[in-house]
């Protein structure tokens, strides 16, 4: 018998990405975790912002995400 189970999400990689409808992955920028204080607030705008996954990446994460979280 050739069938298989179902696909299990990756809990970590389903807390830190997400699918949107069109079936873009979004990431959080990296760089907004602390020394804040030293950034400047044009540095800072751009990182409230997601940013879609890179296509070299988008494969490897399809997998982890099956069913769009």
């Amino acid at each position: 018998m050739d069938q298989m189970g179902k696909l299990k999400t990756h809990k970590g990689v389903a807390k830190r990405f997400k699918k949107t409808g069109r079936g873009k992955i979004m990431h959080g920028r990296a760089g907004k975790r602390h020394l804040l204080s030293s950034k400047s607030t044009n540095q800072k705008r751009p990182m409230r912002r997601q940013k879609a996954v890179a296509d070299v990446n988008k494969e490897a994460l399809e997998r982890l995400l099956p069913y769009g979280i």
